[in-house]
């Protein structure tokens, strides 16, 4: 891995984007009005939302009828009960919960407050409409590297990002929930340091360095600035999706 500077650039001339939108067309578009003519190792990154919304993840909470558990969940973390029982029919486990906090295992393999189920930037106030995940983010970033990779004659690296909180600190950060054309995770065990002392433990979110730096210019509110092109990152380890990154439960030591 090497780079002596980055360009991130936002992409202009997104719209809103709805159910059943082609998002390889919408992106290829704004790539075109942003003037960019893509190279081999570009790495797009695209929020979540957007291709969660051109997916139709959406559920209406008016159409939800909350089980027992997620009454009983609900009241020990002070949350709607609709909202509970679609958050818990996309987990696996409670992790945690306490007042206003429910961490859970996603379906998905991530560990996440809310199943990543939203309701910010979603629909207009008054509204009940939520948003989940997209259904197998590696498979979306694959699918519009193909798309991307096609129309520009290059070989692109596609990024899902999403914003997540930390165990040990605060605030939200970038991380990549999906990713195609770029190793994820490198290895860098047995490489040697600056003074030749190999490497025991080291290895490189790749991707959530990159989702976190592109995080910067979408924004967390009304940036309206769903997808960030990044150059100048060169990498020669191979291709490993996102998927790469979710530490197994076994070597999990808070849980």
């Amino acid at each position: 891995m090497a780079a002596r500077s980055l360009t991130l650039s936002a992409l202009r001339g997104i719209p809103l984007v709805k159910p059943g939108d082609d998002l390889g067309a919408l992106l290829i578009a704004a790539i075109r009005q942003s003037e960019i003519s893509p190279r081999d190792k570009d790495i797009l990154v695209v929020a979540q939302k957007v291709v969660s919304k051109s997916e139709g993840r959406f559920v209406d909470l008016k159409t939800v009828q909350p089980t027992a558990r997620a009454m009983a969940v609900a009241e020990q973390v002070r949350k709607d009960p609709r909202l509970v029982e679609v958050i818990l029919s996309e987990s696996r486990d409670v992790i945690r919960m306490k007042p206003n906090v429910l961490i859970v295992e996603h379906k998905l393999g991530f560990v996440m407050a809310n199943a990543g189920v939203d309701q910010s930037n979603v629909a207009g106030e008054g509204t009940d409409q939520v948003l989940l995940l997209p259904r197998n983010p590696d498979t979306a970033a694959a699918n519009l590297k193909a798309r991307l990779d096609r129309e520009f004659g290059v070989e692109l690296a596609v990024i899902i990002n999403d914003s997540f909180g930390r165990p040990w600190r605060l605030g939200v950060v970038g991380i990549a929930l999906g990713a195609a054309g770029l190793p994820a995770l490198v290895d860098m065990i047995g490489v040697p340091d600056l003074f030749g002392r190999k490497l025991r433990v080291t290895e490189v979110a790749v991707a959530d360095e990159i989702a976190a730096a592109a995080s910067l210019l979408m924004g967390q509110s009304a940036e309206r600035q769903p997808a960030v092109m990044l150059r100048g990152f060169d990498w020669n380890s191979s291709a490993r999706p996102a998927s790469a990154l979710l530490r197994p439960r076994d070597q999990d030591l808070f849980r």
